[in-house]
This record gives structure tokens, sequence and C-alpha cells, in this order.
């Protein structure tokens, strides 16, 4: 059965489609009372730094000052606050055990998420006001009045995008959040692709840096898919069984552990502690803070150093909440599987956190690598252009991957249903932020 012969799948993804393209439309609205023209030329001028990286996030809807230009950076931060609190308070760990718990939770990260959005928004709009350092008069009538309208135009403008991304999730193919980042940052590939053309044009680039670029991106490319795709397979064996008189043989499996059990999730949450709030910061003129920031910012090694770190401490961090190895241990138990040479129970438990252990080191490793070469090769004295780091790559690709594999289950399961008559239940995405 393919795409053509599923009219529901085909909804979905026409529905996916235009959900994307309202998003996108969004983008490019700016805020009341800015002059989108001169944040443009403020931005032009200023060459490349690191709100080309927030961009990338956000689609470009931060250099235009967007109703979006937030995105879903403080839903994420939100999102991770509320993690680390869970697994602080054991009472918020076992009430979000149950379907209520866990709505009683969603609904605490999203009045986070409307404190963080009024903090980011005030810093967003104290830049704009004071022309992002430049002096440029980028606000036509600056004062209380635009600093209040536009931080709750920006915070509706982020809860506008979760429900977008919810639509998408609810009706649509793939998970929301995760494509409209990945929508983003695939909107810069035709910028990014003419700056590239413009340099060779003019002899800033050779024909060898950019064999060498391809080259190199290419690896990084195919070492994304290869490890993404990976899997530890432990052998699992399910016992002889008696029917009446029928004796069936036991039979032989395997349980599948990816190599990176926390995905992309971790570049994206290092992403949303550390860039915006440093960005925003090193244009608002307060005594040692702004020093401190453009000091780190204009560091690659310690920025760089700093965000690896927080790369492995979110894989580790990740991977301890989607990987349960007590409930795989009690589900192969109840199965009446067990791994050969292993006890069940506390034995085949510590056996998988074992092998969990050594894979999220891995993984740590992994993202941590992959998403800090292209900046240091970005930097002098290699000077290539990745005008998108490893973690746009890792969120692309990962995304892609997950949505391919969401539009296979359900041609599987819609093939199913016709055969059948029955309803078999939609995995959900392993890029699920909520």
């Amino acid at each position: 059965m393919d795409a053509a012969k599923a009219p529901e799948l085909n909804k979905r993804i026409l529905y996916t489609l235009l959900i994307l393209i309202i998003y996108r439309l969004g983008v490019f609205i700016p805020v009341p009372g800015v002059d989108s023209q001169e944040i443009l030329k403020v931005f032009t001028s200023q060459g490349k730094s690191f709100f080309d990286i927030i961009n990338l996030f956000s689609g470009g809807a931060f250099e235009r000052a967007s109703i979006f230009a937030l995105g879903v950076m403080p839903y994420i931060t939100s999102s991770i606050v509320m993690s680390l609190v869970v697994k602080t308070f054991p009472k918020l760990e076992e009430m979000q055990k149950d379907q209520l718990g866990k709505k009683k939770v969603a609904q605490y990260s999203r009045y986070l998420t409307i404190l963080i959005c009024f903090f980011q928004g005030s810093l967003l709009v104290t830049a704009l006001q004071t022309g992002l350092g430049t002096g440029a008069q980028i606000v036509y009538s600056p004062g209380t009045t635009f600093f209040f309208l536009t931080i709750i135009t920006l915070t509706a403008g982020t809860f506008f995008v979760m429900w977008l991304g919810e639509q998408i999730t609810n009706n649509g193919i793939g998970n929301g959040l995760s494509l409209i980042i990945a929508t983003s940052i695939i909107a810069g590939i035709p910028s990014a692709t003419g700056k590239l053309f413009n340099f060779v044009s003019i002899g800033q680039l050779n024909i060898l840096t950019i064999i060498l670029f391809l080259v190199i991106m290419l690896i990084i490319l195919y070492s994304i898919v290869f490890v993404e795709r990976s899997f530890r397979k432990i052998p699992v064996q399910y016992p002889q069984k008696t029917k009446g008189r029928k004796v069936f043989a036991g039979q032989s499996s395997h349980l599948p552990l990816k190599i990176n059990p926390a995905g992309v999730i971790p570049p994206i949450f290092a992403s949303s502690i550390l860039l915006l709030p440093l960005t925003v910061l090193n244009y608002i003129d307060v005594p040692g803070v702004n020093s401190l920031a453009q000091g780190f910012l204009s560091n690659g090694f310690i920025y760089n150093s700093v965000f690896a770190v927080l790369v492995i401490f979110f894989t580790f961090f990740y991977t301890s909440m989607v990987v349960k190895p007590d409930e795989m241990s009690d589900n192969l138990k109840k199965g009446g599987a067990f791994i050969p040479g292993i006890r069940p129970g506390k034995n085949t438990t510590d056996y998988i956190k074992q092998i969990m252990s050594k894979l999220t080191v891995i993984g740590a490793i992994y993202l941590a690598i992959v998403c800090v070469i292209p900046a240091i090769l970005n930097a002098k004295p290699f000077s290539l252009p990745f005008y998108f780091g490893g973690t746009a790559l890792l969120i692309v690709i990962g995304v892609t991957l997950d949505t391919i594999q969401q539009i296979e289950s359900f041609l599987i399961t819609s093939n199913y249903d016709q055969m059948t008559g029955k309803k078999i239940k939609k995995e959900p995405s392993r890029f699920n932020l909520r």
C-alpha cells in the first residue's frame, strides 16, 4: 500500500503543509511600531553574529522583530525547567504517572512559559528601543505603551505557534513543534546558498574550499543518519509453550536500544538555555552584564565548550526520562521472555541499565562532536562556510527520519485496519517535547 492509496494520509500531509505555511507567513509580520526595514539593515551591518543562530531556529523571525520572534524556545525552556522540578520532587513525579497528573504538570509548564515569554520579551523590547546597541531608530514611538504591548504580542505569538504545533501533532503527520523548528531551519537554505555562491563569484572562496566543505558536509550527514538509525540489539528468548496437545517452540527475538537514545532533544535544550538570553543581553547596556556577555560570545572556544557540556548533560538527563530499564524488565517478565544468561527481575534491570549507560556515553559524545565540529571549522584558521551548524543538521535529519517513520507506521496501520477491521494504537513521536 502506497501513499497515493491512503486518502487519510494525504489529508494529514496537506493539513501539515497548510499549518506550516501559516507559520511561515506569520514570520514576516512585524510587531506594531517597529521599522522592519531598519532592523534588517542593523542586522546586515553587524555581519555574522550569534543572531544568525537564533534566526536559524526562528526562520528569520527574530531579525524581523516578528510576532513569532520568540518562537517555541520559551516553551522548550519551560519544559526543561519543569522536567528538572519533577525529577527533584518525588510527589510531582508520582503525580505524573496518571493522565490527570500529566495534564496538571503540562498546565504548570504553560504558566511558566508565560513568565519566560515576559522575561525574554522584555529583554528583546529593551534591545529594540535602544537600536540593538547601534542607536538606530528601530522603534517609531518607544515608551511604556510600546514596551507592554509588544511583550503581550510576542507572548501571544509564542502561544499561537505552540497551538499550530499541537494541531499538526493531533491532526497532521509528525510532531508539530519539531516540524516547525525544522521548517525554520530549512527556510534559511536559499539565503545560505546565495551567500555561498556570492563568495565564490567574488573570489573569497576557491574551488578546493568548496570541495572540502562538501566532503565534510557529506561525512557529517552520513554520520548523523548512520547513528540515528543504529540500534544495540539485546537478544531475547521466549520459552516453549504448550497449548492442549500442541507444543510451540521457543522463539528468539531482540530488544532494540538506540545508539543515541536522546535523539535531537539535547542540542535543542542546550540552544534554548544558552543562545537567546546571552545574545539579547549582549545588546543591553548594563554595567558588567554587557561586557560579560560580549566576552563569552566572542570567545568561540569558551562558548563551544559550555555548549558541549550542556549537550552532554541533557543527553544523560533526557535519556533517564524516556528510557525506563525497570519497565523494560517488567514487560519482558510479564511476556514470559528473558535475556539469555540473565535472571529475570533485578538482574535484567541492572543489565539493561549497564548497556544504557554505555550507549548514553556514546550518544553524548557523538552529539557534542557533531554540534561543535562545524562551529570549529567555521572559525579561523579554517573558515569553512558552515552556515548550518551541527545542531541544525541534527534537527533537520532527525525530524525528517522521524516523520518518514510515522508515515510508514500510518500506512501499515491503515493497511492493517483495512484487512482486519481493527484499530491499532498510534505510537507517539520520540520528539514530543510535552
